[in-house]
């Protein structure tokens, strides 16, 4: 049962001895020596309002049946914010086949039947929780979560415009960082961990963060760009736009040269693409060339 007082002492003393750190770019992961809780520490961007995110994401979905980490605790100490989470049995989606990738697809759009729900009034923003105010357009919902930097770039109109579309897409519920070490597989059931980017927008921004992580991933271990299996992924909904909007995020989220690695015509080109086949096999050309020059996973 969570304890909102409990002090991140107290949560070792309880759950742990933790571990050894899983360092990655915005959080450190420790599991108990036990192996029944794991210590998450949210660092670099908005760590506060990550941990926040991530508790009111998995309460929400508690109650809509999803399998989900019970939060043991949660807290900030000094500058730290940080979860413990209780471990769910299963092992992460495998992707190493075509039957593999079938699978993990398949898990993925049944998900989507369970969470990609819709509310009147539901606006597009951070998180689950909808506080009013003014509703942000879904297309600049997308845009604000670049730097402010990304407003200089030559393809930063150009990018706009394609991703006006949207504003006729339902605003549902996101978990808003789709891959499958996110997904368990256990006995009968399909667990979904780490909610920290969860927020409310178009579906399909779900649906092209699946596609992503899957092609960069596939990319970084070694699979050579014409071999990556796009035919598989056309089940997925697809959106041109959405699509180069994620390739600029994971750019601008890495080193800051980085983003200037890739061309306007190639942004320009994979908008605009309406074939998603081609999209896929155009984005894991695009992935290839920025791995070759150094952009970190």
């Amino acid at each position: 049962m969570l304890d909102d007082d409990m002090t991140l002492r107290m949560a070792e003393h309880r759950y742990g001895p933790f571990g050894r750190a899983t360092v990655k770019p915005f959080s450190r992961a420790q599991r108990a020596v036990d192996g029944g809780a794991l210590l998450k520490t949210y660092v670099g961007v908005d760590p506060e309002r990550r941990r926040r995110r991530e508790v009111e994401s998995v309460r929400h979905a508690v109650h809509w049946g999803l399998s989900v980490p019970e939060v043991l605790a949660t807290g900030r100490c000094n500058a730290d914010s940080w979860s413990v989470f209780r471990v769910l049995p299963g092992r992460p989606c495998g992707v190493r086949t075509d039957r593999a990738i079938e699978e993990y697809i398949g898990h993925v759009l049944g998900l989507s039947q369970r969470l990609h729900r819709s509310a009147p009034g539901l606006a597009p923003g951070p998180g689950w929780s909808d506080e009013g105010g003014c509703p942000e357009p879904r297309h600049s919902f997308l845009l604000n979560q670049l730097s402010s930097r990304c407003r200089l770039r030559p393809w930063w109109a150009a990018l706009a415009e394609p991703l006006q579309p949207l504003e006729s897409h339902p605003v549902v519920y996101l978990h808003g960082d789709l891959k499958p070490e996110h997904l368990l597989v256990g006995d009968h059931q399909l667990s979904v961990v780490d909610w920290e980017a969860s927020a409310r927008g178009p579906a399909v921004v779900d649906h092209t963060d699946v596609a992503f992580h899957l092609i960069r991933d596939l990319l970084y271990a070694g699979v050579e760009p014409r071999r990556i299996p796009v035919g598989l992924m056309t089940r997925l909904p697809f959106s041109g736009p959405v699509l180069a909007w994620r390739l600029l995020l994971w750019l601008d989220r890495r080193r800051p040269r980085d983003i200037d690695l890739i061309a306007a015509l190639d942004i320009h080109r994979l908008a605009a693409e309406d074939h998603a086949p081609a999209a896929y096999a155009s984005l894991a050309r695009a992935v290839a060339a920025l791995r070759a020059a150094g952009v970190p996973r």
